[in-house]
């Protein structure tokens, strides 16, 4: 019996293990780009950078709340570690203005949803994300021209809907 319940547990450790090696946000800066690759498999996006490098991102969307971008420089070591979607950011992240569409996409990943509203000319991006446990959505309004023109956060009410 034992014998039973150590192995139990060394599979258990095993898979723990293997469980965070494969977590985004696990991966420091300085490890190489093939290692990221190795550790994480192939990302949701791959995104040229200024200066030669490349953003691998890790989006868990459309069912998720996170997208993990990573910076890796054009020696191709990993710079920064970044769970973007994150409330506190979304002010200094966002360029009003400035980003197109390509931006946003290479910031944040395939949006969770694209609709449209009666009170603005273009479509309206959405990502889910979490704040203290407590589901939110990112909207991001985009103009015909492909420029964004403004965002807003609010609570996600999908979840109520499908509980009631």
């Amino acid at each position: 019996m034992r014998l039973a319940w150590s192995h139990a547990f060394v599979v258990a450790a095993g898979l723990l293990l293997a469980g965070c090696a494969s977590e985004p946000t696990r991966i420091v800066p300085g490890t190489t780009a093939a290692e990221t690759l190795q550790r994480l498999g192939a990302p949701t996006g791959r995104y040229p950078l200024n200066g030669g490098g490349e953003r691998l991102q890790y989006s868990r969307m459309p069912a998720g709340f996170e997208v993990i971008d990573i910076d890796v420089d054009a020696s191709g070591r990993v710079v920064s570690v970044t769970q973007v979607l994150n409330e506190a950011r979304f002010g200094h992240d966002i360029k009003v203005g400035q980003w197109r569409q390509n931006e946003v996409v290479a910031f944040y990943g395939r949006p969770y949803e694209i609709s449209r509203v009666s009170s603005f000319d273009g479509t309206v991006w959405t990502w889910r994300y979490k704040a203290v446990n407590e589901r939110r959505m990112l909207y991001i309004y985009i103009d015909p021209t492909g420029v964004v023109r403004r965002y807003h956060t609010g609570d996600d009410l999908e979840f109520d809907r499908i509980r009631d």
